[in-house]
């Protein structure tokens, strides 16, 4: 009898002691779900989320749950420093962050390094950060607004009929005036030099509610082409105010961030034509489907609105969750399948990522983002976009294949700012290697 109690109460202590040693693995999500921005921000953050479900749904990594924590930043950059402050040491400590702003990402850029969080900056940010010698924490990637405002150079001068044919003409840079705004101004400068046009400046304050004193501005230019370089309600705003003031919406080409419904079925048929660079291809996929299947299905949806499965902004959230899922999978295959990684064993995963073509299709998400593979000196590992246009109803993909612009300006550029960082800072530039 003896005996048989102490066999239940080793049976009731080692399922205990298993219920303990779970293993999770949390990422802090420093969200906007209100203001002028909170389109943006439910759409991207409900898409990590729901990828965030079907993995756990799924098994989780190797056996290792996702765990996360919201902290509303308004797109305030004082307010996301504050978010990554308290949620940065909760759980165990945070695997890496992702504040889908370029004011929180430069008010957090100093302090990721130093705490060894990885930050990951998806299609925005700095774009000089993907020098990892100088940035090891920091990783923009897929594509970079440097390497986005090249390949809209290169698709300007093919619509023109050459890169040639760009001299001579005026292209309007109009945009959010902040740090997001003016970040493609050094490779936008640099190739009105190279291709002999002439750029114009045109700022307009957040949120961008009022602009007709911009757009009688560009009337009175008579550009040949404007880059729309916005975010949240200036989208629809831009696109409505250009066509009251005549401006034919087939001049007009939009930063990935002027590109999601949210930006165009406001503006109704003002937006019919208007065209956007992306780094997702439009379409539906086989993980969007399961994720509604699973997921919405399951009740764990975090979206209300199930129409905005597979969206712009949506699809921009799943994405982000997949390849940070596939950093920590990396890690865990270097440093121990089914445990939880550290910020510096998934900075290390983020740093070997390769998720080809094969790799897509095992995901359920071949051609949705172009492949990335990354290394100590590219923590972007692509550089690739598409152009899309909103028919009306839904963004069609124009080019077929992925685009990449002047890579080797890009570079050239990245180098020269990475370097005067790392004077300023007193940053010695090197390789982190392995974690301990």
């Amino acid at each position: 009898m003896r005996t048989m109690k102490s066999l239940m109460l080793a049976a009731a202590l080692a399922g205990a002691c298993g219920t303990v040693a779970a293993q999770e693995q949390y990422v802090p999500l420093l969200s906007y779900r209100v203001g002028p921005y909170a389109a943006g921000g439910t759409g991207f953050y409900g898409g990590v989320i729901d990828y965030f479900n079907l993995v756990n749904m799924n098994g989780g990594i190797n056996g290792v749950k996702l765990t996360w924590e919201e902290c509303e930043t308004e797109y305030n950059a004082s307010r996301g420093v504050e978010c990554y402050e308290r949620l940065k040491t909760r759980n165990g400590g945070a695997s890496l962050v992702e504040p889908l702003s370029t004011g929180i990402a430069y008010g957090i850029l100093d302090r990721v390094g130093a705490d060894k969080i990885p930050m990951t900056t998806l299609g925005y940010g700095r774009s000089d950060a993907a020098n990892g010698k100088v940035f090891p924490y920091v990783f923009p990637l897929i594509t970079s607004y440097w390497n986005q405002a090249a390949a809209m150079v290169k698709y300007l001068g093919e619509k023109s009929g050459g890169m040639d044919k760009l001299k001579g003409k005026k292209i309007v840079h109009l945009y959010h005036d902040s740090a997001y705004g003016k970040e493609p101004l050094p490779v936008l400068e640099e190739q009105a030099k190279q291709y002999g046009f002439e750029l114009v400046k045109i700022p307009i304050a957040p949120p961008g509610n009022d602009q007709q004193s911009q757009w009688l501005q560009i009337r009175q230019a008579n550009p040949d082409h404007v880059i729309l370089w916005g975010f949240g309600v200036m989208n629809a705003v831009a696109i409505k105010t250009a066509q009251r003031n005549g401006f034919p919406r087939e001049k007009i080409l939009g930063v990935w961030w002027a590109g999601s419904e949210e930006d165009t079925t406001p503006a109704g048929d003002a937006a019919k034509g208007y065209t956007t660079m992306t780094f997702n291809t439009p379409g539906n996929y086989p993980v969007l489907d399961e994720i509604r299947n699973k997921v919405y299905a399951g009740g764990k949806g975090n979206l209300e609105d199930k129409t905005r499965i597979g969206s712009v902004y949506h699809m921009r959230g799943v994405t982000a969750a997949i390849l940070s899922v596939e950093a920590i999978r990396n890690a865990q295959a270097k440093y121990g399948k089914g445990k939880t990684m550290t910020g510096e064993q998934v900075r290390w995963g983020l740093e070997n990522l390769n998720v080809d073509a094969a790799r897509q299709k095992a995901l359920g998400a071949f051609d949705m983002f172009p492949p990335v593979k990354t290394s100590c000196e590219d923590h972007e590992g692509s550089g690739a976009v598409k152009v899309q246009q909103w028919d009306g109803k839904k963004w069609v993909a124009v080019s077929k294949d992925w685009v990449v612009g002047d890579k080797a300006l890009t570079r050239k550029l990245l180098e020269e700012s990475s370097a005067k960082y790392a004077a300023e800072k007193n940053i010695k530039p090197a390789c982190l290697g392995a974690a301990s």
